[in-house]
Formats: C-alpha cells, sequence, structure tokens
C-alpha cells in the first residue's frame, strides 16, 4: 500500500487477484465479528486482531506483550502484532472464493465493457454468469476439420444399426402381431365380438410399431443436431439446453471446451489477443457504416483502454475480493448492550456464508445442479457488495432498508470523493441571508460586523498586539469579547484590500464563487451588489450565501486577480457579458435617453396605424405638449447644465449643443436639421471649422453618455434593454475589465437615480382593455361549437377534437395580444416598462 503522505500523483487501475493478496495482511474466512461476551473481535473473523492489527495501542489481543517497547512483536500466542491501533484503518484483509466471480462494474455498467470486449450482448452475458446457458471457451479447429469425415462416417454407421435395431424390433412386433391374431381366431366366441378383439390388437400393435419408429426418427434428429451444431461450433456460442449441452459434450467432448458462470468467462479473456482485435475493429471501422460501425467504434475504445494501460482483461474476474480496513466499517455498541454495524459487515457477511457453503460442497463432491446454484448464490452475494441493486434486486436489511454498498459509499454528492475527498470542511466560513445594497460597486459586498469580526478574528488579534492596545492573545480575546470600540477600528484597517469569496449554491459554473472587497455594514445580512446577480442567478426572495476568507498572500492575489467580480464579467460559454444592467437600471436610462419630439411621432405613427385599420375608430389618443426650450443652442455642456437648473429647458427637450474636438460623434453621423416648435424653423446641426461640433441632443442623453469611456462614440438614440446589451459587449471587448466594471457601475448609478426622477409607477387604470376583446372571444367560441359539433357528428376523434380547440384558443390569445398591444398608449407607463426591456414582455 501507498503511503498517504509520500505519492505525487495518483493512477487507478483495475485490481487484479495477485494485487488483492498483496495488499492483505491475511484471509478472513469466519462470517463472525465480535464475541459478544468478551466484545473482543473473533479471530479469522471480520474485526480479527490477527488481520487487521490491535484494538488497542501496543498490546496484542492477549496482553502478553504491553507498552511501546514491544513494538513489531508478533504474539506467539495469540498471533497479534504488537503496533499502534491505527493502522486498523489501514490494513486490508481478503476473502479467498471457492469460485471466480465477474466485477459488475464491468459487466452491468453502461456501457458494458465486459459485452464489448467480447463482443457478446449483455442479455447474453448475463445468462452465462448467472448460470442460465453454457458459453464455449476452445474449439480445436484443426483436430475437428481432421477428424469430421471419420465422425460423419461413424454418425452414418451409427445411423444404419439403429435403423437394423429398429427394422428387427419391428418384425419382432409383427411376428407377434400375428401370434395375437393367431389366439383371437382360436377364441370360442362371436364373431362380432372376434372382429372386435382383432381390431384391438392390430391397433395396439400398430401404435407399438409407430412408437418405434418414432423413438429411432427423433434419435436420429437429435444426432443430426448435435452433429450440426458441433460442425459449426466457435468460441462464444452459447447454448442454452442443458441436455443438448452435456449430449454434446459426451459426444464430441475432445474438440470443445466450455462451462457456464465467470470461470468460463475468464477464460475466454485469457485467450484474447488484444492487437489483432484492435487491428480487426480499425479494418471495420475503415469499411464499414451505420450501426456497425459504431458499434466497433464502442469496442476499439474499450480495447485501446487496455491496450494503453497495464491493464489485462482477466482482471475483470475475481478469484478473491478485498476486505476493507474494519475502522471503516465499524460496530459500535449502544446503549442497552444493543450494537450498531456498518451495512458492508452484513454485505460481507453474505459473501463469506455463502464461499464456505461453497467450499463444503465442493468437498463432498455435491452434484453439478447444486455447486452452479451455489455459485450462482455467491456471484450475487459480491454483486451486492460492490453495488447493491445495479442489477435490479435491491438486498435490504432489518427494517426492509437497502444495504449501503462500496459503491454508494464512493459515488455522488454524499460519496468518498465529492464528499471527503474533494470537499472538505474549512475554519474560516460563514453564511447569511443576502439582500440588495445598491450604493456598492461591483467588486464590492457589505459584511455584517458580527461575521467580519468572527471571519477576521486572528488578523484583529495579531493586529491589536502589534498596535500595543493589549500584550498576549488572551487579552486581544476579551477585548474583542467586550466589542470595544477600538476593535471596530482595527476591524475596518485589516479588511481593507483582503477579498472574501461569495458562494451561493448550487455551484453550477466557475462565476458562482466570486470574490470581493468587503465594506462593514450593520445587520446580519450580507449586502450584495445588483449587477452580482446574474453570475450568481441570486434575487433577494431569501437567498443565502456563504462567505469563504483566502488566508495567505497567494490565496488573495489569486482571488483578487482571477475571481475578483469586477474581473470576471464575461460569460465562459459565449464571451457576452455576464453582468448586465437590468430593470429599474433600464427602465431609468430609458426614460433619460427619451425625448419629446420621438414620443410625439411615435404617438402619431400609432395613430395613423390605428385609423388605417379602423377607420371609425373612437380611441382617444393623449397629446404631448411641445418640449420646452426644444431647438435651442448652446455654447458648451456646462451652459446647457445652467439652463435646465434655471427651467429653460426640459430633461428630455433636444437642443443644439457646441461640442469641442475631443467630442466621437455616432458612426455614420451626418448633420441633419432640428425642428424648433416655437417659432416653426428649423437649426442644423454642422462640424465647426475649429473641429468641434454643433451637435443635436437632450440632457438626458448627455448624462448617459457621461458614463461610458471617453473615447466612446456618443449614443444618440433611446436606449431599451437590447441596446445596451450590444453596447456594454461592445465597451467589454474594447476596453479592460477595469474600464469596463467601472462603465457597468456608473450606468447602474445613473439608471438608479432616474429611475426615481422618472416617477414611473403603474395602476390598475395604467392595463387598457382593447374594445376588440369581446368580439373576438366571441367569434372563437362559436369556433369551438362547431368543433364540438363535428366531432358528435362523428367526423373527427377526441384527440383531433382536443386539439383543435387547443389551437383555436391559443390563436384567440394571440390576437387578444395584438390587440391589446396596439390599444396601449407610447406613453403609457405598463408600455414603458415592456418597451424599455425593464420588466414583461408582449
Amino acid at each position: 500500500m501507498i503511503d498517504v503522505n509520500e505519492f505525487s500523483k495518483l493512477r487507478i487501475s483495475m485490481a487484479t487477484t495477485e494485487d488483492i493478496r498483496g495488499w492483505s495482511h491475511g484471509e478472513i474466512k469466519k462470517p463472525e465479528t465480535i464475541n459478544y461476551r468478551t466484545l473482543k473481535p473473533e479471530k479469522e473473523g471480520l474485526f480479527s486482531e490477527q488481520v487487521f492489527g490491535p484494538t488497542r495501542d501496543w498490546e496484542c489481543a492477549c496482553g502478553k506483550y504491553k507498552r511501546v517497547r514491544y513494538k513489531g512483536i508478533v504474539c506467539e500466542r495469540c498471533g497479534v502484532e504488537v503496533t499502534q491501533s491505527r493502522v486498523r484503518r489501514e490494513r486490508m484483509g481478503h476473502i479467498d472464493l471457492a469460485a471466480p466471480v465477474t466485477h459488475i462494474w464491468y459487466f452491468k455498467g453502461i456501457p458494458s465493457r465486459l459485452g464489448y470486449l467480447l463482443d457478446i450482448p449483455t442479455r447474453d452475458l448475463d445468462k452465462v454468469i448467472y448460470f442460465a446457458s453454457y458459453i464455449v471457451t476452445f474449439v480445436d479447429e484443426e483436430k475437428r476439420k481432421k477428424d469430421l469425415p471419420d465422425l460423419e462416417r461413424e454418425l452414418e454407421s451409427h445411423k444404419a444399426k439403429r435403423e437394423k435395431h429398429m427394422l428387427e424390433k419391428i418384425a419382432e412386433q409383427e411376428k407377434k402381431l400375428e401370434d395375437d391374431l393367431e389366439e383371437v381366431e382360436q377364441m370360442d366366441v362371436a364373431e362380432s365380438k372376434k372382429q372386435k378383439r382383432r381390431e384391438a390388437v392390430k391397433q395396439s400393435h400398430e401404435a407399438e410399431i409407430e412408437n418405434i419408429k418414432k423413438r429411432f426418427q427423433e434419435k436420429a434428429d437429435e444426432e443430426d443436431k448435435i452433429f450440426n451444431l458441433f460442425k459449426s461450433l466457435k468460441q462464444k456460442d452459447l447454448i442454452d439446453d442443458i441436455d443438448t449441452w452435456h449430449l454434446m459434450r459426451d459426444t464430441y467432448g475432445d474438440y470443445f471446451e466450455g462451462g457456464m458462470g465467470a470461470e468460463a468467462i475468464k477464460k475466454i479473456l485469457e485467450t484474447l489477443d488484444l492487437k489483432a482485435m484492435d487491428k480487426a475493429l480499425r479494418e471495420d471501422i475503415g469499411t464499414g457504416s451505420g450501426q456497425k460501425k459504431q458499434r466497433a467504434l464502442k469496442r476499439l475504445k474499450v480495447v485501446d483502454a487496455f491496450l494503453n494501460t497495464t491493464n489485462r482483461p482477466e482482471a475483470m474476474v475475481l478469484e478473491a475480493i478485498p476486505v476493507i480496513p474494519p475502522d471503516l466499517r465499524p460496530m459500535i455498541q449502544l446503549d442497552g448492550g444493543r450494537f450498531a454495524t456498518s451495512d458492508l459487515n452484513d454485505l460481507y457477511r453474505r459473501v463469506i456464508n455463502r464461499n464456505n457453503r461453497l467450499k463444503r460442497l465442493k468437498e463432498l463432491s455435491a452434484p453439478e445442479i447444486m455447486l452452479n446454484n451455489e455459485k450462482r448464490m455467491l456471484q450475487e452475494a459480491v454483486d451486492s457488495l460492490f453495488d447493491n441493486g445495479r442489477r435490479g434486486k435491491v438486498v435490504t436489511g432489518a427494517s426492509n432498508r437497502p444495504l449501503k454498498s462500496l459503491a454508494m459509499m464512493l459515488k455522488g454528492k454524499a460519496g468518498r470523493f465529492r464528499q471527503n475527498l474533494l470537499g472538505k470542511r474549512v475554519d474560516f466560513s460563514g453564511r447569511s441571508v443576502i439582500v440588495v445594497g445598491p450604493e456598492l460597486k461591483m467588486h464590492q459586498c457589505g459584511l455584517p460586523k458580527p461575521m467580519a469580526l468572527e471571519l477576521f478574528k486572528p488578523f484583529v488579534i495579531r493586529r491589536l498586539v502589534e498596535l500595543e492596545y493589549v500584550q498576549n492573545i488572551k487579552g486581544a480575546k476579551r477585548l474583542i469579547d467586550r466589542t470595544d470600540p477600538v476593535v471596530w477600528d482595527v476591524l475596518e484597517e485589516v479588511i481593507h484590500e483582503h477579498p472574501v469569496l461569495l458562494n451561493r449554491a448550487p455551484t453550477l459554473h466557475r462565476l458562482s464563487i466570486e470574490a470581493f472587497e468587503p465594506i462593514l455594514v450593520e445587520g446580519k445580512a450580507i449586502h450584495l451588489p445588483p449587477l452580482a446577480c446574474a453570475p450568481f442567478n441570486a434575487d433577494f426572495d431569501g437567498d443565502q450565501m456563504a462567505v469563504h476568507l483566502p488566508l495567505s498572500v497567494e490565496a488573495q492575489a489569486e482571488s483578487r486577480v482571477l475571481m475578483l467580480a469586477s474581473n470576471s464579467i464575461l460569460k465562459p460559454a459565449d464571451g457576452h457579458t455576464v453582468t448586465m444592467p437590468s430593470q429599474d437600471m433600464i427602465l431609468g436610462l430609458y426614460w433619460l435617453t427619451t425625448t419629446i419630439d420621438e414620443q410625439q411621432k411615435e404617438i402619431e405613427e400609432a395613430k395613423e396605424k390605428y385609423y388605417a385599420q379602423h377607420p371609425n375608430g373612437e380611441r382617444r389618443f393623449p397629446k404631448i405638449e411641445d418640449a420646452k426650450g426644444q431647438g435651442k443652442i448652446f455654447s458648451s455642456v456646462e451652459e446647457t447644465r445652467m439652463a435646465l437648473d434655471r427651467g429653460e429647458i426640459g430633461m428630455q427637450s433636444k437642443v443644439l449643443i457646441r461640442m469641442d474636438k475631443d467630442f466621437v460623434p455616432p458612426k455614420g453621423w451626418e448633420p441633419g436639421e432640428l425642428q424648433v416648435p416655437s417659432t416653426g424653423g428649423v437649426v442644423k446641426e454642422q462640424r465647426m471649422e475649429d473641429g468641434g461640433y454643433l451637435f443635436a441632443t437632450n440632457y438626458g442623453r448627455l448624462l448617459f453618455n457621461s458614463c461610458l469611456p471617453v473615447d466612446y462614440p456618443f449614443i444618440n438614440c433611446q436606449i431599451s434593454k437590447s441596446i445596451l446589451s450590444k453596447i456594454v459587449d461592445d465597451i467589454a471587448l474594447r476596453y479592460d475589465t477595469s474600464q469596463a466594471s467601472a462603465t457597468l457601475d456608473a450606468l447602474k448609478d445613473m439608471g438608479f437615480t432616474r429611475a426615481q426622477w422618472s416617477g414611473v409607477t403603474i395602476a390598475f387604470s395604467d392595463i387598457q382593455v382593447p374594445p376588440e376583446k369581446e368580439a373576438v372571444i366571441k367569434t372563437y367560441e362559436e369556433r369551438t361549437d362547431k368543433i364540438n359539433e363535428q366531432y358528435s357528428l362523428g367526423f373527427m376523434t377526441e384527440e383531433e377534437k382536443r386539439q383543435e380547440i387547443i389551437g383555436q384558443w391559443t390563436e384567440c390569445t394571440d390576437q387578444v395580444a395584438e390587440d391589446m398591444e396596439e390599444n396601449f398608449s407610447p406613453d403609457n407607463d405598463l408600455n414603458i416598462m415592456v418597451r424599455s426591456g425593464a420588466r414583461g414582455n408582449w
């Protein structure tokens, strides 16, 4: 066995019988665990001290040798080595099986590796392993070919002799018939009775002659069948009929070998030429097609796995099984004298009992059928030990509960690998409910003060000692327990630039764990920045998150560089930004970048569309007043701000502003015109001689663009969710993560602020029911009535009726939804939410 502290890498391979015996410190021969009178392990039992080591440190079982000075001595009286009791967690035993067994993982796994390697269907393999069919393991082709003419002549000769014997029997029967008829003639009875007697005698003898012919024909057919089967016999052929097998073995047993169970499978595995198989399968793949090619590819994968490693195919069949250390399958005494034990002990006990019974039957030279039945039961017991329930039937305990097998201890979330080896408990971690922290930047999280103090306690203690507030660790702990005000100052200093990891279950991808810089907050909930919700798939309806503290300098550096939330804004799956402003933020930015003249234009378009479809319609459309200060010209952005503050222009009024030469106009921008409602005239955009621009926009769009990088082209349009997504993706590609995250933080703050300014809210009155709704529903109700009528007349089946009705009402829903969308005014608050992409859809 390897030393768990002295290895650099680990490889898992198939254990052969020799490996299992090499690991073992002795054979387990008895199913007993402990003596219930002395409470000591039974010798050669599942808890044997002779095999697994002493139960007490530096003491043998009988007590002759005690203390560490006898280290390594094996007691001549009890046979127990004097060593530490912890070896009972390391030392393994083994059970030598009276018959080989197949490992269920390789046979019943998906796909069946054993089935692919032998090219035998799993169903047929099941019959062989569980003693329902015989399999041919070897055929002497040369000897059969050489002796086949002689065997054929011998069969014909045998048939001729049998036919001669049949004819003699028939002749005897005919002679007997004549004698019996003569006796009937001599009988002194009426002629009618004699006639009946004659017919009875004839029928009886004719039936006997037919039986003789039938028996001969059946025997001849059976011999032909056996001979024909023998002529085409090849390795891995299955024979289900026991009588056929025995007859063929008795007749032609010198030319082939075969058997049942894992023993027969092992013989075939030992004769496999993997290199030849590899070559043949590659040829099949090159020339084959369809299903044949697919199977060849799957088989080649298994064959190559054996060729590229030191594993041998026969290792899939075991002649000994390992017994894991007893302290990994303990037995504990409960109150009242009862014992609780691991399920593995019960499963091992079943294997040992059946193995010992099979050994006794072999010693008694029991019939083959009894031995095969016992071998099958041993195979099933080992299957249950390795993977209970894999084959179908589950072995249960006293309370009808499935026993936990070795595979169950390894696999799944609670298995040895994921629970103990890959996932470990950590000392510096916490857990709490999350709430939103809109004031936090993307790379920050709010950590409750009590939690932060507990997490960073060692760092706080060290700093308190360094600053000489206390003399030792004990004094620092007392200061912390009293929550002295100086403790909070030191905590603030300690957490500065010391990232923490936040994890939200389920951890589905790498973005489910991110690093943040902690900010101390009041209360007991963790504050999460809104932009960090998407990577975690978090919301604030009671979700909880775990906090982990990177301790070493290397761990902190790794957290900051690789895992900081502001450095993880791209999705590994597709490269798009995973962090996007949403909901209130989008609503605020949509309102901010909307202009009055665009709203008026939308209403006019909606009006024209409505009256084109409903010439006599009576719907009222809202009238939006002209924008305040529309078309004014300002010499700078600062002057525009002053005009806004004085109330000369509105936030959504389009004005002309002189931009300096550092201004980057929108892509493909050409100077245009701007209508001035107050005068009815127009003002024109233009490029200035000094390199500046006279540019038409509203102040809201200036604010929006102030959030973007300085050299990014000006965005002069209404911002909806889809447009914002493209802008954020573009910024993430153009700029580094620090600038991209700063932009996202700025957009988030601007969106929240302006959403509050917009005053957008919804009431029941905002939900406009389209006037056409009742008429549409009535139309589709009539159509449904017609469908029901057709069904009652037998023109359609019930399923066809159901599909038709579903189709009609789906169409009706779509129609009402379409009418509803048209019915909503562009300035309706609910419509604004949907159109902006903040919430809901049509």
